[in-house]
This record gives structure tokens, sequence and C-alpha cells, in this order.
């Protein structure tokens, strides 16, 4: 017993340095693949998001194609097609003014296409898993559209995205947070400093006309259009600074304690009046946006159309279609073939059409990614988009819309968006009112004018990038 009870201090002792051992070694081997385990995110990947697209994973840029091989100092989380446009333009100015600086994009919603160019120019990163949910992002606006979210594996995709977040902020990262609540309650749920760009509120919706809302007595309480819960994100010590799209809002914040910027609006960078093409000038032009969501897009675009070939013309009309990637050339065609119009060669190849069609003295244009360009030639919008809406009316072309069903541009939506910007975009409730409405505008160029004022007003200057990618900078140094 005694030989026993002298060889059990013995076999412990050697127990304990053999697990040290272990521990050191294994401490070695992580320390050793590091860099590999810190872009090697493949734990987020789900085959379980039943979403139909094999994109549900994280995507990466290899590491050869980097510009730093350094360590990411800041990650922009956005959610929506319009949130990845204005993340797209100040990550572009934060990259002109420090080109070594390495970037890193999350889109909460959606594939984050407007980021594939830069993504490709190897300056930017795109990371985190990634669906196209049933509602297109806009699960808020209905029970339904939450509830088909939710089956299509909405909190699994979130519950992904929050533990990338959570290891991208051990790292070291400085988060920038743009659009509302989801992306800021993710920047703040990091334990990581975060700056926030909130784009899609203004308290011009309920400060005036035209109409009126429920909604309207609710933010007049608060004295606000952002809720008592995101102030109290944004009062939080880790987060370095508020920039709203206008004074307005600011002000309405600062009220509440929330220390917010008005540096200017993202938005309107890159947009201006252009000088009319010579195969447009003898044409009143019309920019059609129908937005760019499937299977929405494509339903937009057909009661567009209709309203179109109900229009009485005296002169040439050319209506441009600024479309993204989709609705597709089968959809276009399948409806200009059901509405009477042919197919043509288009009058310039300067204008950058995909394709002409016409039908009577209307021409129709369609050009993918042409907004930039050809919003700046038009006199009137007709438009069922937020964000690409917005900008046109900036620029002083006012638009007319046209809600359906949704699950984005329904008429709760177009009242919204016509209060925003205070009436520079109208509603028509149907096709034909709509183009009532549009022969009225054409013929009308005080009135033309006088909404484009105020379209302007609402939107304010180009320079937001700039100014608020300097802001980012500032903080990071």
């Amino acid at each position: 017993m005694k030989r026993c009870s002298a060889v059990k201090p013995l076999v412990a002792s050697h127990q304990r340095s053999l697990k040290q051992q272990t521990l050191w070694l294994g401490r070695s081997i992580l320390k050793k693949a590091a860099p590999r385990f810190e872009l090697g995110i493949k734990d987020l990947q789900s085959s379980a998001l039943p979403l139909g697209h094999a994109a549900a994973g994280e995507r990466l840029v290899p590491q050869s194609d980097r510009i730093s091989h350094g360590s990411t100092t800041l990650l922009v989380i956005c959610n929506g097609h319009g949130e990845d446009l204005i993340a797209l333009r100040i990550l572009e100015a934060v990259h002109r003014r420090n080109p070594q600086l390495s970037l890193e994009v999350m889109p909460l919603v959606g594939q984050g296409r407007a980021f594939e160019a830069a993504v490709k120019a190897g300056w930017l990163q795109q990371i985190g898993p990634t669906a196209n949910l049933p509602s297109g992002g806009f699960s808020n606006q209905s029970v339904r559209g939450m509830l088909r979210d939710i089956g299509a594996g909405l909190p699994l995709l979130i519950w992904s995205q929050w533990r990338l977040v959570q290891r991208r902020a051990r790292q070291g990262r400085f988060f920038v947070a743009i659009g509302d609540l989801l992306p800021l309650l993710m920047a703040w749920a990091s334990g990581a400093g975060f700056g926030f760009i909130g784009t899609p509120k203004s308290d011009y919706t309920w400060r005036s006309g035209p109409g009126r809302d429920l909604s309207d007595r609710y933010h007049r309480l608060k004295g606000s259009e952002w809720d008592p819960w995101e102030w109290m994100l944004m009062r939080s010590k880790r987060c370095q600074w508020v920039a709203m799209r206008d004074p307005l809002t600011a002000r309405g914040l600062r009220r509440h304690r929330v220390a917010a910027k008005a540096l200017g609006n993202p938005m309107m960078d890159g947009i201006q009046r252009r000088t009319i093409p010579k195969a447009l000038e003898r044409c009143r032009r019309v920019l059609v946006l129908c937005g760019s969501r499937m299977p929405e897009a494509q339903a937009n675009f057909d009661r567009l159309l209709n309203a179109i070939s109900l229009v009485q013309s005296p002169v040439p009309m050319g209506v441009l279609v600024a479309a993204g990637a989709e609705p597709t050339v089968e959809g276009f065609q399948r409806s200009l073939e059901q509405q009477g119009f042919r197919r043509s060669l288009p009058p310039s190849d300067q204008l950058s059409a995909e394709s002409c069609w016409v039908k009577g003295p209307c021409m129709l244009l369609i050009g993918r990614r042409c907004f930039d360009t050809w919003s700046g030639w038009a006199e009137v919008g007709l438009a069922t988009a937020g964000t690409a809406t917005e900008q046109l009316v900036g620029i002083g072309i006012p638009a007319l819309s046209l809600p359906g069903p949704g699950p984005q541009f329904k008429a709760s939506f177009a009242r919204r968006q016509s209060r925003l910007l205070g009436g520079s975009v109208q509603p028509c409730s149907t096709p034909i009112a709509l183009a009532s409405a549009l022969e009225r505008l054409l013929a009308d160029a005080d009135l033309r004018r006088k909404l484009g004022r105020i379209g302007q007003q609402r939107m304010g200057p180009s320079g937001g990038s700039d100014r608020l990618a300097q802001l980012i900078l500032n903080h990071l140094h």
C-alpha cells in the first residue's frame, strides 16, 4: 500500500507535465495557423438556408489579391440595395484618400452586387453569408413578409452574420454601420468601437406634406423619426460619431442627447444634370425606374409600360429604362411584345443602350447600369424604386410613382416617399392616372422646375461621401 501511495504523486506529476506539453504544442500550432484561420470562416457557410442560392457562404478575396496583408481595420455593415450604393460611394472615397487601408464590407441583405467591381479590383473584400430573402429585405413592412423570411432561414442568416461580427470585433476592427436599426444593433452588439450613418429616416416625412399619416403623431410626440431604442444605441460610449442625411434630422436627434452631424447626403455624389445627346434632342425624355428585386421589378415594369402606352404625345417620346441586373432581357422582351412594341436599332451607340423598341411616336431604350448618365438627361421620372428615385429628384427632376402589391413599393411606401421628398414625387393610383399626370408634367415646364427645386432642397448638395470618408479616417488614426 505504501509503495502504491508513493507511485501516485509521480504519476500525477508526469500527467501534469504531459498536459502542459500538449497545451504548449496546441498553442504553437494555433499561433502559426492564425493567418489562415483569420480568413477561413467556412463555419459560417450554411447549406441549411432553404433559399435556392449557392451564395449562402462567405465571399472572400484570395490572400494574393490583397493590397495589404495586414489586419483589416475597417468593416462597413449595410442592409439594403440603396445602403449598398451609399456604402460603395463612401468606401471609394476612403480608398482614394488611403489606398493602403484594407477595407471590408458586409451586406446584411441581398447579394451585395454593388460591390462586385470593387472586389474584383482587389481593394475591397466582401465578407459574410448572403441570401436573397422573399421580401427583398422589407420584412418589416408586413407580417406576411416577415413570416416568409423566417421560413426561408432569416434567423439562421442573422445568427451567422452576428457570429462573424463578433469574430471581427475580437480581431480589432472598427465598424461603420449604414442604414437603420439592424446594422446599428449589429455594430453595437459587437463590443467594438463604431460609427453610424443613418440613411433611410428623415424628419421631413412627418414635419411636412403632402398629406398626413397616423405615424406622424407618433413621430411628433418623440420629436424624431428615430425611435428611443435607436437613440440609446447611438448614445453608447462606443458609438464614436453619428451622421444623418440632412440637418433637420440631425437637429432632432441632438434634442435627445445624440451628437448627430449632417455632413451631406452621399446619395447625391456622382449624380448630376448632363448635356442632352443629339440623338435625343428632339424627344421628350422620360426615365423609367422599375426597381431591381425580382419578381416585383418585372411586375412594376409591366404596370409602368401599360401607363406609357396610354400617353398621347404629339412629339417623339424617348423612354429610358435604367435597369440593373434584373429584369432579364427575356422578361423585358415578353412585356414589350405584348404591348405591341417592335425591336429596332438604337439611334446612336453613344447612348449605351442594350436594346431599342418602338411603338408609334414612342422609342424605348433599355440600358444596364446607365442610371448615373441617363438620369441627367430626363425631364420626368416614372419610378417604383427607393434610393434611385430620391437621387433623381435630388438633381431637380420630378417623378411620378405607381405603387403595387409590394413587397417593397406599396402604397404606404409611396406615400412616405412623397412626404420625404416634399411632393417632388407624386404617387398615382392607376396607370390611367399616371399617364394623365405625365402628360400634364411634360406640358408644364414651370411645374417641373418648381417640383425639381423642392427635390433638390430635400436631398441636399453632393460631397457627403468625401466628408464622411474624412470623418472615418480621422477616427481610425
